[in-house]
């Protein structure tokens, strides 16, 4: 902590580094799933960004002979070589050529965005309280601008039943994307807006992250802060956005992180600053529902049924957990390996588990499981640390504290909401969960030197 301490005001005189300019880039960036190039493999915009970020990272420090390492780096660091393990052990159970070429997918993309996880918490926690607000509002940016793009997408969709993909995204990747199409009804197609994640449910579910994160910060933010009006738009438009992605799973996970900020901030949520414009949010939604009421009802009808066959392989994925324990039960079948698994016992190919927990047993095993409830438990240790550090401040008279526990509450309520939402779907081995990760394990670290500062 000594060196942490020593280099903060350093650099803080400097201001914005190329460094840092690459760091936030990936931060918003993560989240742009389509944006990525077949090149010896899928190479995606952020991936290459991490990858120069990482590189200049090490040669400033190279350069500045520092080697000052934060503690919450260095646990992070720890963390990355137990999964590091457990997925070199996993290795041993390949048998095909197939199953070793997804696990070297897969290695790669775990060195690159844990690697970042921990470069990123050095980063943050040595460059203090600005850059972690910088941080958080590169990640929410970059999530609404997929949002705003998502609404180009269905509204294009919807006007001329063209795909804006091909027009705006084909050009530069060079790859086929489109708009997905849940069905029709009376001939009319019913889009899902994907945006630029590839699918509408991991945007669903990413979307929950910066509504509840932002929202516990809107309901304390001072009436004549200048961002207080902002921050409510935002919110309002990316829950329109998410209820637009038709997401069940994106909808369970915001509606239990919305219960666990309901414990702190009972009182704020049935005041009139949540409670009016959630009201006029819903008369906005009727008068466009109320329009095209046969077709609405339909589709939620639909989407509210569990007859359907893609239902009922969120369930059926959970049973190939006993049968893969049974053969491979401490580090399972390998990283990255379940759509291999699937296609030599279904003969379907390029399909995924459905399920992050499914993902965590079959690729890693009883050891890669406990592994991973061990960093979950850090996670929420951390956040827990946090909110006790925005307590601190408040009782001190710190004006912060009017930020920094809303946003370990924020932060806690996405946190549980993305667990919820992967019970049925697969977003958490996907990059944005290791800055959610990044963003949770930091504040502690980065607003406690206020304390120490004071008397």
């Amino acid at each position: 902590m000594t060196s942490v301490a020593l280099a903060r005001p350093r650099a803080r005189a400097r201001g914005l580094t190329l460094v840092d300019g690459l760091f936030l880039v990936t931060v918003a960036t993560v989240t742009f799933a389509k944006l990525q190039w077949e090149l010896a493999g899928t190479l995606s915009l952020s991936d290459v960004v991490t990858a120069v970020f990482l590189g200049a990272f090490l040669l400033d420090r190279v350069e500045r002979e520092d080697s000052g390492f934060p503690r919450i780096a260095a646990v992070a660091f720890g963390f990355f070589l137990a999964f590091l393990a457990v997925y070199l052990v996993g290795f041993f159970n390949l048998d095909t050529a197939q199953a070793l070429a997804q696990w070297a997918k897969g290695m790669v993309k775990f060195l690159l965005h844990f690697l970042f996880l921990v470069a990123g918490a050095a980063l943050i926690v040595r460059r203090g309280e600005r850059f972690y607000w910088l941080t958080l509002a590169a990640f929410c940016g970059g999530v609404t601008a997929n949002a705003l793009y998502a609404v180009l997408q269905l509204g294009f969709a919807e006007l001329t039943g063209g795909n804006l993909d091909a027009a705006w995204l084909q050009p530069i990747t060079g790859g086929a994307s489109q708009i997905n199409v849940y069905g029709a009804i009376e001939g009319a197609k019913v889009f899902r807006p994907n945006a630029l994640t590839g699918d509408p449910n991991h945007l669903g579910i990413e979307l929950l992250v910066p509504i509840l994160v932002l929202l516990p910060i809107y309901l304390r933010m001072e009436k004549t802060h200048r961002l207080r009006r902002w921050l409510l738009v935002t919110i309002a438009f990316l829950f329109v956005m998410q209820l637009a992605t038709l997401s069940r799973s994106g909808l369970l996970g915001l509606g239990c992180g919305f219960l666990v900020l309901l414990v702190p901030y009972r009182h704020l949520l049935i005041s009139r600053r949540f409670l009016l414009p959630l009201a006029g949010v819903a008369l906005v939604l009727l008068a466009l529902v109320a329009r095209r009421a046969d077709f609405f009802e339909q589709v939620i009808r639909s989407r509210l049924s569990t007859e359907g066959g893609g239902s009922s392989t969120h369930f059926v994925v959970y049973g190939f957990i006993p049968d893969i324990l049974a053969v491979h039960p401490l580090f399972g079948l390998g990283l990255n390996n379940f759509s291999v698994y699937y296609e030599f016992v279904t003969g379907r190919t390029n399909f995924g588990p459905h399920s992050f927990y499914v993902a965590v047993f079959v690729e890693t095993g009883i050891v890669g499981a406990l592994l991973f409830l061990v960093f979950l438990v850090w996670l929420f240790r951390r956040l827990g640390t946090a909110r006790r550090i925005g307590r601190a401040l408040s009782e001190a008279g710190d004006p912060v504290a009017r930020r920094v526990r809303p946003l370990a509450w924020g932060l806690t309520a996405a946190l549980v909401g993305t667990l919820v939402a992967n019970t049925f779907y697969l977003t958490m081995t996907f990059y944005y969960f290791f800055v959610v990760a990044l963003l949770a394990i930091t504040p502690a670290a980065v607003f406690s030197a206020r304390l120490a500062r004071r008397p």
